[in-house]
């Protein structure tokens, strides 16, 4: 089955409230702080969830407990006058918090914006899965890139707010690797969380007619290659359209992170973009995901064919 464009929610107005939740790792106050004052300036409402700033317990590296992180979410979500919903870092543990969310009760809540990356990858793919919803693989209010990096704020700004101005996606930093030019439907996210959502009821098992985003942090070279190798043999790869990578942080020396990623993705027969602006990088932009575009990788863009929100 070809993937089809997933409903996009709509975009924001002043003076929205916007839920700001915790998922995954624990969260620095100062950093969050300096993140709600940004939204503030936009002219947004933030409303930071009860369990955002938990005590990490035994398992330092989960902000507080997984049913905590997951009622956040759940309530966040369903409570009628908040429109978007923002992660405020990554880490880990969006997988311990996907399964315990109320699908059903998110669903009767209907369509809002999501935003997060990284760890949040796990949650994007829920969201395509259980709603059929498009979101925001973009920057979270208590990230260091978002706090201190303009053009990431910029971005996130514009697509929230004017989203028909950001239709056109890619640094000037941007290489072709395989050339060609591809339609299709995006998805993707962080490698290691796509690998980890093979086989749960979350992966997608296909990427059949997608535009495939990919990146990562922290994972040197042969671990690339064991990821990918593992996407290329379960399938999840089988007829997509195109490729386009983002930044690759503390993978090691780019050259060699380069000849891992054309090694395993270059005989795939479909154009690929690499350092297209996305992810963990000095500046990450706002990916849409679950909406239909074109892939250049000769002129080294993503263009949008609708805007990201309605």
């Amino acid at each position: 089955m070809t993937l089809t464009p997933l409903t996009r929610p709509e975009r924001l107005r002043p003076g929205a409230r916007v839920a700001v939740v915790a998922p995954s790792g624990p969260v620095a106050e100062d950093r969050l702080r300096a993140g709600l004052d940004i939204l503030r300036g936009w002219g947004l409402e933030p409303v930071v969830m009860p369990h955002v700033l938990d005590v990490p317990g035994e398992l330092d590296y989960l902000g507080g407990g997984d049913t905590a992180r997951a009622r956040d979410l759940t309530q966040a979500w369903c409570d009628p006058s908040v429109s978007a919903v923002i992660c405020a870092r990554g880490g880990y543990g969006a997988q311990r918090t996907v399964d315990l969310l109320d699908w059903t009760a998110i669903r009767a809540a209907g369509p809002k914006v999501f935003v997060g990356y990284s760890d949040a990858t796990a949650l994007h793919e829920a969201f395509a899965v259980r709603m059929g919803l498009a979101t925001l693989y973009g920057p979270m209010v208590a990230a260091a890139t978002f706090v201190k990096d303009a053009d990431s704020q910029e971005g996130l700004r514009a697509t929230l707010f004017e989203p028909e101005s950001v239709r056109r996606l890619g640094l000037p930093i941007a290489r072709t690797m395989v050339p060609g030019r591809a339609r299709g439907v995006t998805l993707g996210g962080c490698l290691c969380m796509l690998t980890s959502e093979v086989g749960t009821p979350h992966g997608r098992p296909s990427a059949r007619g997608g535009l495939v985003l990919l990146e990562d942090t922290g994972e040197e070279p042969y671990r690339l290659d064991r990821m990918l190798t593992q996407l290329l043999r379960s399938g999840r790869l089988d007829g997509i359209a195109g490729i386009a990578l983002g930044s690759w942080e503390e993978c090691g020396p780019y050259e060699k992170v380069r000849a891992t990623l054309l090694d395993r993705l270059g005989g795939l027969g479909v154009p690929v973009v690499e350092e297209l602006g996305f992810g963990h990088g000095a500046t990450a932009l706002t990916m849409p995901l679950g909406v239909p575009a074109t892939l250049d990788a000769d002129a080294r863009s993503l263009t949008l064919d609708l805007p990201a929100l309605r």
